[in-house]
């Protein structure tokens, strides 16, 4: 028997445009942490990847739960479960248009992630004790 979803408020991320990235420039709080965890969770699967991806590339930059069965193989069922994950996280809104039901990207999301985890990208990994050279 599976635990029914509990339907949780987004998590509380730092707007995109914050000054620092708490992960690398101080400790996170416990609270940030779980909200953190509770993000990367939600993206932690190939499915709910794929799905941030085709919703993201697809026209309008929304998708119906009916366009997105086709293309990775599932049925609707295992689709709207991975949805509803990616809603609660805060990652996609959801709208109910009749029967269906129109996902669409928080970009807002995946930029406080990025804000989160911070850094620069292209910067060189800094040496490792013992390393040499």
């Amino acid at each position: 028997m599976r635990t029914p979803l509990t339907i949780q408020s987004p998590p509380v991320l730092p707007p995109a445009d914050a000054c620092c990235a708490p992960l690398l420039r101080q400790p996170i709080t416990p609270a940030q942490a779980a909200d953190l965890a509770r993000l990367l969770k939600a993206l932690a699967d190939p499915t709910r990847l794929q799905l941030v991806s085709m919703v993201a590339a697809s026209d309008g930059g929304e998708a119906c739960v009916c366009d997105l069965t086709g293309p990775l193989g599932l049925t609707q069922p295992t689709i709207s479960h991975h949805l509803k994950i990616l809603v609660n996280a805060g990652i996609f809104t959801r709208d109910k248009r009749g029967v269906w039901a129109y996902y669409t990207l928080r970009p807002s999301a995946l930029r406080a992630l990025a804000a989160i985890l911070g850094g620069d990208p292209y910067a060189p990994d800094p040496p490792r004790a013992g390393d040499h050279g």
